[in-house]
């Protein structure tokens, strides 16, 4: 059974090697070479059958590279993957027979270059999937015992590059594990170790890993507090926790940074009216109106702390009766304001005016909002 076994092996090898010889019907050598490999597990002890599918992947990768260089058709993607393809068969041939591991590693040495292009190549167009798996590869060579010799991991200027690619391909195809895999490398690129800490922390919030989603958005928070996406998180996950202290020192802390930034004036604000303390919200939505009076939401927050103020004076009508109405013809202006500036936002601003124009005595205009109300 062996002998007969054998005879195909040289057959089909030698059919394979005559493709190459010849130029012509690279991919059916290729083709013979799996075929062989997936047929019978013993041929997977052959190192002549990965060597010749070696050959022809590495005569495609330089016909296609000569069309390329000679500006004729061919398709750009099949030759990056050719490279790649090539690395994964001497990977395997170099789990059985490392005899040859010296000539197979300067050859690769050569191509190495061409994985981290590939990458490159494949983020422009949008194919993170194959991106990730090019990086992934010229990672790896980093290191692999085939390639000890070139000391990668000390004299490639690349590599950290590699893996903050490989990291954000992993965010774009929102694969956790992919993610994962080669940060810590990838913080080494600290031109973008803003954005690696931000892909981190939302593959962790995919795990429903919380404390380590919290460290991360901490620890970017800290290094870059004006960056547009640690600050918003946090405040969302301290206030879907109810947890306002948390939240209300970390919008100090970024004040602290930046006092005029509107993003952590609105912040605050907003964490001050839905805590109840209407007169500082009162404070700091006037202070972001003198910074940019075109926002809409201040102008909301601040008539909604001066209504919430009525709600305590209420307690005591006939006492506060003129400090109620003064403190709803302060409410006034910034509620209409608000309209102004946002009039889809009726659920808001509606319910708000109909009580101003209501304990105000302003018939026409209770009149208009109450048939807004009922539509």
């Amino acid at each position: 059974m062996t002998i007969p076994c054998l005879r195909a092996q040289r057959k089909e090898i030698s059919q394979a090697r005559s493709y190459i010889k010849s130029g012509a019907n690279l991919d059916k050598a290729v083709k013979l070479m799996k075929d062989l490999l997936a047929k019978d597990s013993a041929n997977r002890q052959n190192p002549k059958i990965y060597i010749t599918w070696f050959d022809a992947v590495e005569k495609q990768y330089a016909v296609g590279n000569e069309k390329l260089y000679l500006k004729q058709a061919y398709d750009t993607a099949a030759l990056f993957k050719q490279a790649k393809e090539m690395f994964n068969i001497i990977a395997q041939l170099d789990s059985i027979d490392q005899s040859q591991r010296k000539k197979y590693s300067e050859t690769l040495n050569n191509y190495r270059p061409n994985l981290y292009f590939g990458g490159s190549f494949f983020v422009c167009k949008g194919q993170y999937n194959d991106a990730f798996d090019m990086f992934d590869c010229y990672i790896r060579t980093a290191t692999h015992p085939m390639f000890a010799r070139f000391n990668y991991s000390k004299k490639d200027g690349r590599l950290n590059e590699a893996a903050y690619w490989a990291t954000y391909c992993g965010y774009m195809i929102k694969s956790p594990e992919k993610v994962m895999r080669y940060t810590d490398m990838a913080e080494g690129d600290t031109a973008k170790l803003k954005y690696t800490l931000r892909y981190k922390a939302e593959a962790y919030q995919l795990l429903n890993d919380n404390e380590n989603y919290l460290a991360t958005l901490k620890r970017g928070f800290k290094a870059y507090p004006e960056f547009r996406y640690f600050f918003p998180q946090l405040m969302d996950y301290y206030n879907s926790n109810n947890d306002y202290d948390s939240a209300l020192a970390t919008a100090n802390e970024a004040l602290k940074v930046d006092s005029t930034d509107v993003l952590f004036l609105f912040a605050k604000s907003t964490l001050l009216l839905n805590m109840g303390r209407n007169d500082e919200c009162v404070r700091v939505s006037e202070r972001i109106i003198h910074i940019n009076d075109t926002l809409p939401m201040p102008y909301y927050n601040l008539g909604m702390a001066l209504l919430n103020k009525v709600l305590d004076l209420e307690k005591d009508i006939r006492k506060n009766k003129k400090e109620i109405t003064e403190v709803y013809r302060q409410a006034l202006p910034y509620m209409e304001r608000y309209r102004a500036l946002a009039p889809e936002d009726k659920n808001k601003w509606a319910p708000a005016l109909y009580r101003i124009y209501l304990n105000l005595s302003m018939g026409k205009q209770f009149e208009e909002i109450d048939r807004i109300i009922n539509i």
